[in-house]
Parts: C-alpha cells; sequence; structure tokens
C-alpha cells in the first residue's frame, strides 16, 4: 500500500494549510481561549466557502464528492494548527453517517447547509456508566404517530449549543438499538456545559421524553448496527490522525526550541541525551503516523479493517504520550507557559488519549480479533 497524498489529497492539505496558518493565529486562539467558546466561526465560514468542510459530503448536496482520507488530511491539518473546527465532530460524526444512512428526505434537509458552513451535526456516543454505542442506556419508546419519545443522559456531547441535530443512539424495550437525529434545543432536552482539559466545551444531554419525529429517525431500532459498525472504526480513525497533528506540530517546536536554546554555550539540541530523546519522539510519531494512515486507507476503500484499527489506537493511545512528554520536559518551564504553544498539544493529545480509551483496551481487541472472540467493536 502507497499512502503518498494523491493529487487531490495535497490540494486539500495545501488549502487547509493555507487557511489555518492565516485564521488560527496564536493570538487568535488565544482570544477564543479567553472567550470560553470552542468554536471559531470565522475560520468555519472560511472552510466552508473553500469547500474543506464539504469536502467528502455529497456532490448533489454541494459537497466535493471526495473520500474518508480527503476529510482526514483536513483534520490531522486542523489538529496541526490546534485550530477551533470541529471537522471531525461536525463532519465525520455528524455529517457523514447522515450522508451515508440518512434518507433522501434528510439529506436534502441537512447536508447543503452543513456543507455552506450554517448548519452543525453532532454525535452523542457516550453515557456516564460507559455503556457502549450499542447497547446504550438511553430509551426510545414508540409513539402511535411514528415518532419516538428518548429517555436518557448522554455525555461529552461536541456542540450541542449549536448544532442543529445531534446523532443519539437508544435502545427500544427489546433492546434493540437505532439511531436518532435529536434537536438539541427541543423540550425534553437539557444541555449543561462540561469544561474540558482542552478549554474547549462539551455538553451533557438529559432527555426525559424528548420527542423525535419518524423523519428525524436515522435508523431504527434493530438496525443501529450497520451505522454503528461503520462510524465506530472511522471515529477511531479519526481520533488517531488527530493524534498525528497534535505530535507532529509538538515536535516541530521542540526541535525548533532546542536548536535555539543555549546551554554551556552551545544548542541543548547537541547534547546526546536530548537527541536520543527527540529521536525516540520522532520515531513515536512516525509509529502513529504510518498505522494512522494504513486504517485511513483501508477504510477509504470500505475494505474490513478492524485489526489495523486496533493497531491503530493502540499506538496513539500509547506512544503519543510519550512523545507529549518529552516534548514538555525538552522545553523545561516554557512547555508549560500558556502564552507558548505548546500546552494546546500537550492538551489536546491527552484529551484524544482519553477520547480512545487507553491503549489497554485497542490490545485486548486486537487479541480477541486474533483469536477470532471480538464482538461488535465498542
Amino acid at each position: 500500500m502507497d499512502f503518498t497524498f494523491d493529487e487531490q489529497q495535497l490540494a486539500v492539505l495545501e488549502l487547509a494549510e493555507q487557511i489555518l496558518a492565516d485564521r488560527a493565529t496564536p493570538d487568535r486562539l488565544n482570544a477564543l481561549d479567553a472567550s470560553g467558546d470552542g468554536f471559531d466561526d470565522k475560520l468555519w465560514a472560511d472552510l466552508a466557502e473553500a469547500g474543506l468542510v464539504g469536502v467528502a459530503l455529497p456532490e448533489e448536496h454541494g459537497g466535493g464528492g471526495a473520500g474518508f482520507a480527503e476529510l482526514c488530511v483536513a483534520i490531522e491539518a486542523a489538529a496541526e494548527h490546534a485550530a477551533h473546527a470541529p471537522l471531525y465532530e461536525a463532519i465525520l460524526l455528524g455529517a457523514l453517517p447522515v450522508a451515508r444512512f440518512g434518507t433522501a428526505e434528510q439529506r436534502a434537509r441537512l447536508l447543503p447547509g452543513v456543507v455552506t458552513g450554517e448548519t452543525l451535526l453532532s454525535a452523542a456516543l457516550a453515557e456516564p456508566g460507559g455503556n457502549t454505542p450499542y447497547a446504550p442506556a438511553t430509551t426510545a419508546v414508540p409513539c402511535e404517530d411514528g415518532s419516538w419519545r428518548l429517555h436518557g443522559v448522554k455525555t461529552l456531547v461536541p456542540l450541542a449549543d449549536r448544532a442543529r441535530r445531534v446523532l443519539v443512539p437508544a435502545a427500544d424495550e427489546h433492546g434493540r438499538t437505532g439511531v436518532f437525529l435529536v434537536d438539541p434545543g427541543a423540550h425534553g432536552v437539557r444541555a449543561g456545559r462540561q469544561d474540558t482539559l482542552t478549554r474547549r466545551p462539551v455538553y451533557e444531554l438529559e432527555l426525559d421524553g424528548a420527542c423525535v419525529t419518524a423523519d428525524d429517525v436515522l435508523r431504527p431500532p434493530g438496525d443501529g448496527g450497520e451505522l454503528l459498525d461503520w462510524l465506530l472504526p472511522r471515529a477511531t480513525a479519526g481520533l488517531c490522525v488527530q493524534q498525528v497533528g497534535v505530535c507532529t506540530e509538538a515536535l516541530r517546536l521542540t526541535a525548533g526550541h532546542t536548536t535555539s536554546r543555549e546551554q554551556f554555550g552551545r544548542p541543548i539540541g547537541t547534547f546526546q541525551a536530548v537527541t536520543q530523546r527527540i529521536a525516540d519522539a520522532y520515531i513515536d510519531t512516525e509509529a502513529i503516523r504510518l498505522t494512522a494512515w494504513q486504517a485511513i486507507w483501508l477504510l477509504d476503500q470500505d475494505v474490513p479493517a478492524d485489526e489495523e484499527v486496533a493497531i491503530a489506537a493502540w499506538w496513539a493511545a500509547e506512544a503519543a504520550p510519550r512523545v507529549l512528554d518529552a516534548t514538555q520536559h525538552l522545553h523545561g518551564g516554557i512547555g508549560a507557559d500558556l502564552d507558548y504553544p505548546l500546552h494546546r498539544y500537550f492538551l489536546l493529545g491527552r484529551w484524544n488519549e482519553l477520547a480512545l480509551g487507553g491503549p489497554a483496551r485497542h490490545l485486548h481487541r486486537l487479541g480477541t480479533l486474533m483469536a477470532g472472540t471480538a464482538t461488535p467493536q465498542p
């Protein structure tokens, strides 16, 4: 397999880098952090105008018609710039499932606005008790008119303060899981802010009889597994490629610092212990990159990639903390200075690590896959 970017992917990367370098500046990021807002509306509008928000969405709804790989190119670039641009949350988790599994009416209603940047979508995949999306504690009760009433709590939901719809897995009385498009501003839904270590808020959604009309049933109970089988490996791969961007930039900052910072009359990068530490971090970063893109390449081809996703997730969860610890250590005290950009990558990398669930989880899953005893992706 050749993971070299093709002409279209290179064009996406070049365009994303140009916009992000102009918009996701340190001053702009500092202002967003101070405001407590996890969304950069100006940057999002620029990305939408350039066609990057809709790059992987269908052409019939105004999108670029490209694949999963092109979206991941943009996601990696956004992570490398620590940009407040939720391509992962709004597009990978929210819009792609609608494009793949939505009805013609749902796609026509939601996707054109996503492409123009006017509509945000999201997904609520986590619950306080750790239940998996395949077996949620959130329940769906049918009504006579074809609508459903949802009851339960979802946590760590991105963009719930501004999303038009949130994808919510819920199970009926027989334990069959469906996926519903919930309006976070509807009656029976309460969104409570949860502040995170990245200073980008997420939300807890309390569903108390939230009504979902028949038009907003993305997958009825019993059919939700197909959507989750498709989405969850891609969600994991998206987190892995975010780690690639985070580690790449943290390593670049560290290389620059160790070249310019002098001790005993010479750059600290000339000391053997420093060169060994940064070399180890580089090797780890390249391992994260290679395994992430191997998984993405296979998923882009719609080829089964469970083992490759598990391997990529293990590297992203296991090696990224080593990389980030090394970059902090080699920076000394300035690495913890909030006026210096390194802290953003350290915190974003920790968030990705926690979202992935830790390396032991993925090592166990890889073992069960190899033994032929794996259960559906958690």
